[in-house]
């Protein structure tokens, strides 16, 4: 038998083949395009840091409005047994519409809860495998390949925001892969984002008379959002924990 040398190229050709698919669906091509696009704030098109954010005034939720739980459900293939009214604990919530009344006026107003994608995640710090993580751009985000499930970063975030996946999951949506014994968590529809285009939730709360959820780069001075975040008082929710959240909210 007649040894061989192979070259740099030809190995690295062989690993690829070998390596090309990770898991169903995923490909080590996909994930050079995300980590190529989590950098893009660095190395493209614009002169500052790219941050993600929202802007959520009460004041225009409509009492009784789901429209935005509807569309992110649909839009992740949050399926679970009956709406979201009834849906058991056990099933997955990205956003959920919290009914709030100030015992001092009286005042009662709907507060949609999503992940807050904070500067400081708590659930980054926790989370012993780098799981949860934070992207250059500032959406917070969950590897389904290295989650074992522990709910640290359940525990650690203060908004409640995430969910674990208990059930086998069917007939799932490609662009937002699932999986049972991970956690999840609203992720800014980062798949929709990328393409530039508006997170479900925003697109579906646009219709006249609503507009209650704003969405765009905190780092934009010209942006519609830097400016309405100028111009009105927001409050972030549990703004005790310095967490420097990317969402933030007008009316409470």
């Amino acid at each position: 038998m007649t040894d061989k040398k192979l070259s740099r190229r030809e190995v690295l050709t062989a690993a690829g083949a070998a390596l090309l698919t990770l898991a169903p669906g995923v490909k080590l091509v996909d994930l050079a395009v995300a980590a190529s696009k989590a950098n893009a704030a660095k190395e493209g098109a614009t002169d500052h840091l790219v941050r993600w954010g929202m802007l959520v005034d009460v004041n225009k939720c409509a009492d009784g409005c789901t429209d935005c739980v509807d569309a992110c459900n649909n839009e992740h293939g949050l399926r679970g047994q009956g709406d979201h009214n009834s849906r058991p604990e056990t099933d997955a919530q990205y956003i959920r519409v919290l009914d709030i009344k100030d015992k001092t006026t009286g005042k009662q107003y709907s507060l949609p809860m999503m992940c807050q994608h904070c500067e400081t995640a708590p659930c980054v710090d926790v989370c012993p495998t780098g799981a949860s993580f934070r992207r250059e751009d500032g959406i917070v985000l969950v590897d389904k390949h290295t989650c074992i499930g522990c709910r640290y970063c359940m525990l650690a975030c203060p908004y409640k925001a995430r969910s674990f996946v208990h059930e086998n999951l069917t007939d799932q949506v490609p662009t937002t892969p699932r999986g049972k014994g991970t956690v999840e968590s609203c992720n800014f529809c980062v798949h929709r984002v990328d393409r530039g285009e508006q997170p479900a939730c925003v697109e579906a709360c646009g219709k006249p008379g609503h507009q209650a959820l704003l969405f765009g780069d905190m780092n934009d001075p010209d942006s519609e959002l830097s400016r309405q975040l100028r111009e009105k008082s927001t409050t972030q929710v549990r703004d005790d924990l310095n967490l420097n959240t990317g969402v933030r909210y007008h009316g409470i």
